[in-house]
């Protein structure tokens, strides 16, 4: 069995993006891994030759600014890594510049690739996860916040990533067969200062918004708040996070400032009966699912 990493990046240190990170958490599971480096302006290319594995493939990429329509440029950008993949490879495992897996399930995903290899009903595999948001001690736990996304695809180039590179479909649009595994990604995208979050939302709606509505809605005098995402609810976090990410978790100099009680009376009623149902049951009703699951 033959597995390929991939994942795309552009301006990670200017973004603070943790993309050696997000490679190291599962460079161990990885036969190959490649790297769309996308045209950054900032040391983004030291840092990933930095990591000095001989495993790692980067092809230099220029993103297409004008597309600024729902993050398709995300996609775009992942379908350039994923298509120059080894093709001798069998699983491909995406990564995206923000998340990490913990190394406590790598034998659990290894086993998970392993098993499923010639079930060719398995176009992929499911991952759960953790979001992450303010501070390390905090996640997003709502229905406000995905709870699950394909990571593992089979190496089959009629596979596409799907709108702003939430997922996977096939070519015609359809959706891929999966199985869910028991384990996570830990998405930290929300894990920043204020400035860093301000800069962040800046950033990223650049890509999906035109200039009108950015100097409408995200102005240059832009502030950020927590609540300016309306988390809906915040669980404390009691784990141990990604041995990888430990150097970050030291060098955090910043403190949430959120009243999590008041943040949860603010969730709409409905959403809130709903959330129940969710946490007795663990059914979240109308969930949106971007895969068919098949296991």
């Amino acid at each position: 069995m033959k597995v390929a990493g991939f994942t795309f990046i552009r301006n990670a240190v200017k973004n603070d993006y943790p993309i050696v990170e997000a490679i190291t958490s599962i460079l161990p599971l990885c036969d190959e891994f490649v790297v769309a480096l996308g045209n950054s302006d900032d040391e983004t290319e030291q840092l990933v030759k930095g990591i000095n594995s001989p495993k790692i493939k980067i092809i230099n990429t220029v993103w297409d600014d004008s597309i600024r329509d729902g993050g398709a440029v995300f996609a775009a950008e992942t379908d350039k890594a994923f298509a120059v993949i080894s093709s001798d490879a069998d699983w491909a495992f995406y990564i995206q510049g923000d998340e990490c897996v913990h190394e406590k399930y790598h034998a659990l995903i290894k086993k998970e690739m392993e098993q499923n290899l010639n079930d060719r009903a398995v176009d992929g595999l499911l991952f759960k996860y953790l979001h992450f948001y303010g501070s390390y001690d905090y996640y997003g736990h709502s229905r406000r916040w995905y709870r699950r996304e394909i990571r593992i695809v089979r190496n089959d180039k009629d596979v596409r990533s799907y709108r702003d590179a939430q997922g996977f479909r096939w070519a015609d649009n359809s959706k891929l067969n999966v199985k869910l595994i028991d384990a996570y990604i830990y998405h930290y995208g929300w894990v920043k200062p204020p400035s860093g979050l301000a800069a962040k939302l800046r950033n990223f709606n650049k890509f999906y918004h035109d200039d009108e509505w950015m100097k409408e809605n995200l102005p240059e005098t832009f502030t950020f708040d927590y609540s300016h995402k309306n988390p809906d609810r915040l669980v404390h976090f009691t784990g141990t996070h990604p041995a990888v990410m430990h150097k970050r978790l030291e060098a955090t100099n910043w403190n949430l400032e959120i009243d999590l009680k008041a943040l949860r009376k603010q969730m709409p009623f409905r959403r809130k009966v709903l959330q129940k149902i969710e946490d007795l049951t663990g059914w979240r009703i109308s969930e949106y699912r971007n895969y068919k699951l098949i296991k």
